[in-house]
């Protein structure tokens, strides 16, 4: 399964719901990646982040998670993400910054 993965160049039919806004055909796996992750994290089901996770790997993720503001992410799904991709801490800037 994982070569199969490895071969996509876009992502798969059963993604388009979660990029409703995006214009899904255009979608490049690498290059809109941050993109990829952080919608499939908030608004994906179970299928969507198990290939996101064979296709990108843990570690990835893990590293794109730790870059981002943890307000990028839906409240809802902070502990399930922490719990999958074992992540210890997020990313809270303080108010103010810029």
């Amino acid at each position: 399964m994982k070569d199969q993965i490895s071969s996509f160049r876009h992502l798969p039919d059963f993604f388009k719901p979660l990029f409703w806004s995006y214009d899904f055909d255009s979608l490049d796996l690498e290059k809109h990646k941050k993109n990829i992750i952080l919608n499939v994290i908030n608004y994906g089901d179970l299928e969507h982040w198990r290939w996101i996770s064979n296709y990108y790997g843990k570690d990835n993720i893990r590293q794109i998670l730790a870059e981002i503001p943890a307000t990028e992410l839906r409240p809802q799904v902070r502990k399930l993400t922490a719990i999958v991709f074992n992540i210890t801490e997020f990313n809270y800037a303080p108010r103010g910054v810029k």
